[in-house]
């Protein structure tokens, strides 16, 4: 909001609100991946569910050089409940991100942004902010579904996708713990 009360205009110069979401969900994890000192990879073709990667360097635990995959997704809608995000996700998502037989870990980060565009960023020369926040899920160890279409994830409010959180996973991975 300004000053005033009133809204900010935005104008989309042509790209698609589901574009526009999708744009930003991609620049908080990449903010959030900078400040961790971690490099984000993108694969060529997202054809397994992956949108992104991250990757450290280096690092103690068994395993060197830690990676992390990520299907990013994005809302405007209200799906913040009092025990987590109910996110309705593809079944095609749901099952690419589930199951103990993927070399790299993958995640699910949806990422809430409020409902009108000129409430998701606000900016001075002191600050950048980004309205709400994303949240985390690991769906290794769920099991099928029978729906045909989507199912609705439950992400809990706790898992906030966070500089120390990733952190956290990257050393859980590095020590070949599960997520």
């Amino acid at each position: 909001m300004l000053p005033d009360g009133s809204r900010k205009m935005i104008t989309s110069w042509g790209m698609e609100p589901n574009q526009q979401l999708e744009q930003l969900s991609r620049a908080y994890v990449r903010a959030v991946a900078a400040v961790a000192g971690l490099a984000v990879y993108e694969p060529d073709v997202d054809h397994d569910s992956v949108d992104l990667g991250l990757a450290a360097r280096g690092g103690p635990g068994i395993l060197r050089s830690p990676r992390l995959e990520l299907q990013i997704k994005a809302t405007r809608h209200d799906v913040l409940r009092e025990d987590g995000v109910h996110f309705p996700l593809k079944i095609k998502n749901y099952d690419d991100l589930r199951g103990s037989d993927l070399l790299v870990p993958r995640i699910l980060v949806v990422v809430l942004v409020p409902p009108e565009p000129g409430d998701w960023l606000t900016q001075t020369e002191d600050e950048l902010i980004l309205r709400r926040c994303g949240y985390w899920i690991s769906l290794r160890q769920l099991p099928p579904t029978a729906s045909t279409s989507s199912v609705t994830v439950v992400l809990p409010r706790e898992n906030l996708f966070t500089v120390e959180t990733v952190h956290r996973m990257m050393e859980r991975i590095a020590r070949q713990e599960l997520l």
